[in-house]
């Protein structure tokens, strides 16, 4: 078997059922739940880092049972009853933490800087968006450029194929997973948000909003397409998805909670379970990924508005599906999904940091060589954004629809600011049919005084 395949772990209560613990306990306190670097192997991994002079069967039953003294039952099922199952090892809650410690900041609070609030309430929410429909569709297979998909987006433009309707579906998609957040889980609202994804499209032969009514289902290993995971059988999805609600809504991050469970961990499971029963013929993905976002709102993660994970899944999208086999194949034990995720979520927020550091320091080089001109006073915010893009691009074109997707202002207010900076001589306008453009000069820094 390939070093890299996916090996379901040797069944090992038998052969070592009758081990004294006595002769055990030197494997127990070498091979730990996790190796030295905060690692949680799988077989597939472990087999090859046991040390040269010990059986690796042995040391792997050592593991399994370190995991089985932290390991939590959940009330989810996969196809054959059995429960599905997690542990947070101390590697996992340190980078839990530094989740938790972001996750409910504001955007002004991560700056450090007043840009920040300026840049969270006029720009950021609807240009991520963006970023998070067009990084989604093009994980679903969507074959279009980011440049078309934004311009698309920003101008209202009508989709031309599938693949681009895929992208306003998305966008549409998570707009009203933020709008309805704070609704508690139903089938009919999980069922709305594959409507909203699907629209218009056929691949599959899906049908929006309706689970799938055949069994043709099946996850392929991309290699050899091999059959790796058949989901559960059409009839039991409508009660797999009933309890994967009441699994949602019920309360697990209070004291006298039965299992305690972060909200981070929860919307994981919540996005992995729809992956693993694949409720509709198509979708599915789309559908997981706005149930996280959904799930992360409503317990007020609110950063998670701005962060597009979408892309980085796109980019790895074999680590992705090894984080679902690994579960799978070792007794249903979600923790190598919760660990792949959280390193997703990790990496989405750094770059998300750093993405509003450059805008925080984009709009302050504006602000300093505004400072001494006698226009300032009487720009905002959402001037200042424009003149900085036209700075740096002569000959770009504006339009009121772009201003009014990437502000999130009306279309009336997006054209009121453009067209004060074109009486201020600061923009050169211009008519294509019934749009009205406006161009950046290529002395705007020599206008504006």
């Amino acid at each position: 078997m390939a070093k890299d395949r996916i090996e379901e772990p040797p069944d090992l209560t038998k052969k070592f059922k009758h081990l004294e613990l006595g002769k055990f306990s030197e494997f127990l306190f070498k091979y730990q739940a996790v190796d030295e670097k905060g690692r949680y192997l799988h077989w597939n991994e472990f087999k090859w880092r046991v040390s040269p002079n010990d059986d690796p069967e042995k040391a792997w039953y050592a593991v399994k049972f370190n995991r089985s003294l932290m390991l939590k039952e959940l009330s989810l099922y996969d196809k054959k009853r059995q429960p599905f199952k997690f542990c947070i090892p101390d590697s996992l809650q340190s980078k839990l933490y530094q989740i938790v410690k972001l996750a409910g900041s504001n955007v002004g609070a991560i700056a450090n800087t007043k840009a920040g609030s300026h840049i969270q309430n006029n720009f950021l929410v609807s240009s991520l968006l963006m970023e998070e429909a067009i990084s989604s569709a093009q994980l679903e297979g969507a074959n279009t450029t980011r440049r078309i998909a934004k311009e698309m987006l920003e101008s209202d433009r009508a989709p031309m194929n599938e693949d681009e309707r895929m992208i306003v579906n998305n966008y549409l998609l998570m707009k009203e997973a933020n709008r309805r957040c704070q609704e508690p889980l139903s089938t009919d609202l999980i069922l709305d948000f594959h409507r909203i994804a699907t629209a218009g499209t056929t691949k599959n032969h899906v049908v929006p909003g309706e689970f799938r009514k055949d069994n043709d289902a099946y996850i392929a290993d991309g290699l050899e397409g091999n059959i790796v995971h058949q989901p559960p059988e059409s009839k039991d999805i409508p009660d797999r998805m009933q309890n994967l609600c009441e699994f949602a809504n019920s309360s697990h991050d209070r004291e006298d909670s039965p299992v305690f469970i972060e909200p981070a961990v929860k919307a994981v499971i919540l996005h992995f379970m729809i992956g693993y029963d694949h409720p509709f013929a198509d979708g599915n993905g789309r559908t997981a990924r706005a149930l996280f976002y959904w799930f992360l709102l409503k317990n007020s993660y609110q950063l998670f508005e701005y962060i597009p994970i979408s892309k980085l899944l796109k980019n790895s999208p074999t680590q992705y599906g090894a984080a679902y086999l690994r579960t799978e194949t070792d007794e249903n034990d979600l923790t190598y999904f919760l660990y792949h995720q959280v390193d997703v979520i990790i990496k989405a927020i750094g770059e998300f940091t750093d993405y509003l550091e450059r805008r925080a320091a984009g709009y302050y080089e504006v602000l300093t060589w505004l400072e001494h001109a006698q226009i300032n006073a009487v720009l905002n915010f959402v001037q200042r954004e424009i003149i900085r893009k036209a700075v740096k691009s002569p000959g770009r074109i504006f339009t009121a629809k772009e201003i009014r997707h990437d502000f999130d202002v009306s279309e009336n207010t997006a054209r009121s600011y453009l067209n004060q900076l074109a009486d201020l001589k600061l923009l050169l306008v211009s008519k294509e049919g019934r749009t009205m453009q406006y161009i950046a000069p290529a002395n705007l820094r020599e206008r504006i005084k």
